[in-house]
């Protein structure tokens, strides 16, 4: 074989790899592009609309007067402080209640998938549980525990603690057996089967309950805000609500949805350094999403 046909495998590897990086970033450019022909149709429309009388802008607001609002939160601030005072409270309450939501739902979820007895003692309760509304357990935390965070964080955890706990206990319940027996055959204590088997196995679907986890941190802390608080962003949506003004209650809105879709990405960024082990699938290969 000479050198030059001994090249030719390499070059068309190459070749390859450079086809393969110009398709994601087209695929990531017709993406981008179809994300903002949407927003673009959705607020043009909306402003259209509202325009031309078609929807009453005093029920529906103005995308040109949402972004007035907007201006107006960052520039003069609310009745009750300023917007960052505010979006600190409610975020601290999301975050805490995150936290907190997080760790109950992932001991408890391991601990109940991994132990049969356990789970059936308590399954009825936890369905029970998770059955009440949660507009009502706001109510009863801020009779219990007054206008402070507590009950916010309370309520963002409770919604945490139900979206992990279902993922952890089924990832658990997903492990293969068969590896788990042949950990055991080799020595390993109970300790050991759960950190080095059913936890790596059940992290993915653990993570994968962390993208909506976070969104419910925030509604619970803005539905707990809008029963009863001193601050918060959800304090002004109540106050924009009673005083039939839309505008302000979508600037809120589109405030948590940039807060929302940061933690997103950090969440993305944290299952990527978690999962390095997980061989890529296709949604990671095309980062469509």
């Amino acid at each position: 074989m000479t050198a030059a046909s001994a090249t030719l495998p390499l070059d068309r590897d190459v070749d390859l790899a450079a086809n393969a990086r110009r398709a994601r970033a087209r695929n990531r450019t017709w993406v981008w592009v179809g994300r903002v022909l949407v927003a673009v149709l959705f607020i043009g429309g909306w402003q259209l609309l509202t325009s031309i009388g078609v929807l009453d802008k005093f029920f529906y607001g103005q995308p040109s007067a949402v972004w007035n609002s907007l201006v107006s939160l960052f520039t003069v601030g609310t009745a009750f402080g300023s917007i960052w005072l505010n979006l600190g409270i409610t975020v601290q309450e999301a975050l805490e209640g995150f936290v907190f939501g997080t760790i109950a739902g992932v001991v408890i979820g391991i601990l109940l998938g991994s132990n049969r007895y356990l789970s059936n003692v308590f399954s009825p309760y936890i369905k029970v549980l998770n059955s009440i509304p949660r507009i009502v357990l706001g109510s009863i935390f801020i009779v219990a525990f007054g206008l402070g965070v507590g009950p916010k964080i309370l309520l963002a955890a409770v919604l945490v603690f139900f979206a992990v706990f279902f993922n952890a206990f089924q990832g658990v319940r997903e492990v293969d057996q068969n590896l788990v027996a042949n950990v055991r055959v080799l020595g390993a204590s109970s300790f050991g089967v759960a950190r080095h088997v059913t936890i790596p196995s059940a992290m993915t679907w653990i993570i994968a309950s962390l993208h909506t986890a976070f969104g419910f941190a925030i509604i619970g802390a803005l539905v707990a805000e809008v029963l009863g608080a001193q601050l918060g962003i959800g304090l002004i949506i109540s106050q924009a609500q009673g005083q039939f003004d839309p505008d302000t209650v979508f600037a809120c809105m589109v405030i948590m949805a940039v807060v929302t879709l940061g933690a997103e990405y950090l969440i993305t960024l944290l299952e990527r350094a978690l999962l390095k082990w997980r061989p890529p699938v296709r949604s990671d290969t095309q980062q469509a999403i």
